[in-house]
This record gives structure tokens, sequence and C-alpha cells, in this order.
């Protein structure tokens, strides 16, 4: 049973080796302290999935051992797991105002508001759990209130810069200044524990800021109605987006209830609050076309979110011919497929769309190269770490590291346990990680045999055989199939099948099991003849 002694360990049981999921530990003096707990989406590997977490098993194992988590921000990759897998570690939440604000929502909706503490802390505050002490230090991001950690410990001190990027005009909240970053460079910095997501970018990220004259000139330039998707978490742009709303004469109307919950959130934390009175879908769709604005959720192609709805017409606010969607976002790579689908729709209802691509209208919430170099030169860190990315962020944020001369480099997985110090950082152990899914309201491993047959099932299709003995022997079989490629000849097919149901029953078996399995397989057989599939068979033997 690994006890932290006395050294400092870091381990990640999600977030390094993928963007999303981050769930970070480090160790020292027999304790723990984990940085945030999020979650990813379900691909089509996870069948039925929408939500997928890290399993901590580790740390689980370890709980009494555990002092807390400490949340950098309130992105769904840095929170979203708490509800369903805080209560279980039994350790308080320490966040800041406005992520507490939405920690509080989602733990609202699954009825924990007793059973998991949130510790409200200030966006700089500084405290002590046990051996660690902590400072947080606020940075921009595409979010409210984002607070890289700075992890004092007998054994060494970790930057951790949860996600950032430098923004000269953030439009929301101050980010801490080269001068303040140079001079916790100045007190000594062994590790930086960095974001890696955008490592391969080689132009600065941009800022919030420099997006009010291009969101202005798209939507002024629509002659109809006007639909902007964004991510609903990014509150300055929000607060630019009611600017251009009133810049260009446009009511303004919000659609998606996470823009709903971060508009409240928001505002119950002293932000936002000089934005736009809003009108609701009724009075939206009365309004001329060409003096509404429409925020809206959706702009990652998800299915049942605003933008997807109005593109299928099921939803209140209606688009024709002549008005314009602003994607006023990024795609995140694996949603081009969902996001291509939408933009279909709209382009089949002559909606024009306008991206990234053709007007300066998103900016990102990571650092590109230059923005790593310019941390690198304030902080003069010993040792990198890359997180939040996959292998090959980590791997290019490592080299780049090293070309601007950090002395040395560590590039971990999910599940290496690190020691970062005394002594050179190396990776010491490899410990379970892995996935859990939220299947329903159900939490499974993703690897599981529920997961796995699904994708057999999926891949495959299922085939049902009730095959009826009585006292002679064979009697008759009655056969169903769902998702096997056969349309045509499905009457040959199903006799086909019910012939191998017969000779199979038919022959002396030494038991029920053994029956059970030779009509099985020879049912399975025919399929694979006519298919080249091996759907799953489902054998019942009824006694008469």
């Amino acid at each position: 049973m690994t006890v932290p002694g006395k050294e400092l360990l870091f381990l990640a049981l999600g977030g390094s080796g993928e963007i999303g999921m981050n769930a970070n530990l480090y160790g020292c003096d027999g304790k723990w302290i984990m940085l945030d707990l999020g979650v990813s989406f379900g691909t089509p590997d996870y069948p039925g999935i929408d939500i997928v977490m890290p399993d901590l098993e580790f740390i689980e194992d370890r709980r009494d051992n555990l002092l807390g988590i400490v949340l950098t921000h309130g992105h769904e990759d840095h929170i979203g797991a708490l509800p369903y897998l805080a209560a279980e570690l039994g350790v308080p939440l320490y966040a800041n105002r406005f992520t507490a604000g939405l920690i509080a929502h989602k733990l609202a909706e699954e009825g924990l508001e007793k059973e998991v503490e949130v510790r409200t802390v200030d966006i700089d505050a500084r405290f002590e759990l046990g051996p660690f002490r902590l400072r947080m230090v606020p940075l921009a991001h595409s979010i409210l209130e984002m607070s890289a950690v700075v992890i004092d410990t007998p054994y060494g001190r970790v930057f951790h810069t949860g996600d950032w990027k430098l923004d000269e005009e953030p439009i929301l909240g101050e980010p801490a200044t080269a001068a303040m970053l140079s001079a916790i460079g100045d007190e000594g910095v062994d590790v930086l524990v960095c974001d890696s997501t955008n490592v391969f970018n080689t132009q600065p990220s941009g800022s919030e800021g420099d997006l009010r004259a291009g969101l202005v000139a798209a939507v002024g330039a629509a002659k109809g109605r006007v639909v902007v998707t964004t991510f609903a978490s990014n509150a300055a742009r929000l607060h630019t987006l009611g600017e251009v709303a009133r810049a260009t004469g446009r009511s303004l109307c919000v659609a998606g209830r996470s823009l709903d919950r971060i508009l409240s959130v928001a505002r119950s934390v002293g932000y936002l609050r000089d934005f736009p009175p809003t009108v609701d879908f009724d009075e939206a769709m009365r309004l001329p076309r060409d003096q509404v604005m429409v925020i809206a959720t959706g702009g990652q192609g998800e299915p049942r979110a605003a933008l997807a709805r109005m593109a299928g017409d099921v939803h209140q606010i209606k688009l024709e011919a002549g008005d314009t969607v602003v994607f006023s976002s990024k795609q995140i790579p694996g949603n081009e497929i969902a996001i291509g689908r939408i933009m279909n729709q709209l382009a089949a209802k002559d909606v024009l769309t306008v991206t990234e691509k053709q007007a300066h209208i998103h900016v990102s919430g990571h650092p590109g190269k230059p923005e790593l170099a310019a941390l690198y030169g304030w902080l003069r860190p010993k040792l990198i770490v890359p997180v939040h990315g996959e292998v090959r962020h980590m791997h290019e944020q490592a080299r780049f590291g090293l070309e601007q001369g950090i002395p040395a480099a560590l590039v971990q997985e999910n599940g290496d346990l690190c020691r970062l110090a005394p002594g050179a950082a190396t990776i010491v152990e490899r410990v379970r990680s892995g996935r859990l899914v939220l299947d329903g309201d159900v939490i499974l491993p993703a690897d599981g045999e529920t997961l796995n047959e699904r994708r057999k099932l999926s891949w495959n299709g299922q085939i049902s055989v009730a095959v009826v003995l009585g006292a002679r022997g064979y009697i008759g079989s009655e056969i169903q199939y769902r998702g096997v490629p056969v349309e045509d000849d499905r009457e040959a097919f199903l006799d086909e099948m019910n012939e191998a149901a017969e000779q199979a029953a038919s022959k002396k078996a030494r038991d029920r099991d053994a029956l059970k399995e030779a009509i099985r397989l020879g049912v399975r057989r025919v399929a694979t003849d006519w298919t080249g599939k091996k759907p799953i068979v489902d054998v019942l033997i009824v006694d008469v």
C-alpha cells in the first residue's frame, strides 16, 4: 500500500494522455491532496454513454490519508465528476466563489448538498492542508476565476497551472501580472506542472478584448435573425455578446440551461451585472427578424443542445433562409462530425454560418508556444511535467521546455506514480488507473462486461433462440433477431437457423449447458455464413 514518505509524489488519474477528465494527486509525509476531478464525454467507443470519469480506486483505498480536493476552475473536465465521486471520498472541496457556485448547483441536482462539504476560498487564497501549504494564483482562461495552485511542501515547490492563457484584456477578472509571476519565480519553483493543450500553436491564443469588433461586424452584417453559439462557461464572451447586441440594436434571447446557470452564478458573485435584459422565446419570435439576437448552447454539435434542436426544427426558436448562425467557438477535436451535421442542416435551410475561420470571433483559453515560453521565463522551474494533453502534446511540451532552458522534463501518463523530490524526478511505480462511465444512473467500469456486451451488440446484432423440448426430445423452436444484416430472404434465413437449432437439439448432449452451447454455436454458424458477422446468440430451453 503506497504511503507517501519524506518525498513529494505526483500521480495523474486523469488528464495525462488525454484532454479532459483531469484528476491529479500530490503526496508527501503520509498525506495526499487532489487537484480537480473532472469528466470527459462519451464517444462512439462508449455506446449509450454521455459521461466518462476517472477510476479513483487508488485514492479510494487511501481516503483516510486524503486531505481535500482543490478545484482550479469550473469547467466540466475539472469539476464534472464531483457529483458522482466526491461523496465517496468524504473530504472537503476547496473552490473560489464562482466555481463553488457551479459545484453547488451540481450537488443540488444530485441531492448531495449535505453530503459534500464545499469550502469557498478567495481566488488568491493561501491556506494549509496538512504538510501542504497552498497559494491560489489567478490566471486568465475562458471561464471566470481560474486559479493556478502553488504547492509548498518540505521537499519541493510546485506551480500547477490548471488551464490558462495570457490575456492583456481579459474583460472580466484580474489575472496575475508578469511581475507577480516573476516574483513567484524569484522565490523558487522546483516543478512546473503545465497545461499542454495548445503546445503545437506557434501563435499566442489572443485576447478576449480583441473579439468585440469581429463579433459586431459579423452580427451587424446579418440581414435576418442571428444565433451566436459559444461555450456557455465563457462569461467574458457572454459579456461581449451582450455589448454586441446593444451595438447592433438587437434584443437579446438566451437559449440553453447551461447558459442560464452560468448567468445566474456569475451574477450571484458580482459579475455580468450589466448584462442586457433578455426576451423569452415567444417574444423573440414575434420581433422582426433583424431585431433579435439569440445566444445558444450547442456549438460542439451536442444533439440535445439548443442549436441542434433549432437546426432540426424542434425548438421554439425557428431559423429560416437568410438567417445567420455565428460559431464563436473552436471545434474540439472529435466533434467535427457532429458539428458538420448541424452545419449541413442549417445549410439546407439556406441559413448562413460564420466560423472562426471566416472572421475573428473566437480566441482559445489555452497557451500557445509564445505564452508557454513567457511563463517558463517568469517562473524558471527546475523541472517541467506536462499534463492536460494527449501523449503527443505532452512530449512536445517536454521538448519545448528543454529547448527554452528548463533543466529537466518528465513525461508521465495516467497511472504513473512519480517521485518529484528529493533527487531526480522519476516514475517509481505503475498503479491502477482507468475509466468509469455513467450509464443512466449507474456508474460502471468502462472496460466492464456491460459496455463490452453493448459494443458487441452494436457491431454484430443479437439472435434469440427458444427451443421447446418434450419427453421424446425436440418439438420446435422460435427465433428472433435484431441488428443482424439480413433484410432480404428473411424466411430462408430463419428456416436455416431453425434447422441448425433442431440438429443441435436432437443430439444427445451430456447436460443442459452443453446442449445450449451446441444450439448457440449452430445458430451463430448459420448467421456467420450468411452475413460474415458473429452476432450474440441467446438460447432458452423450454421443457413441456
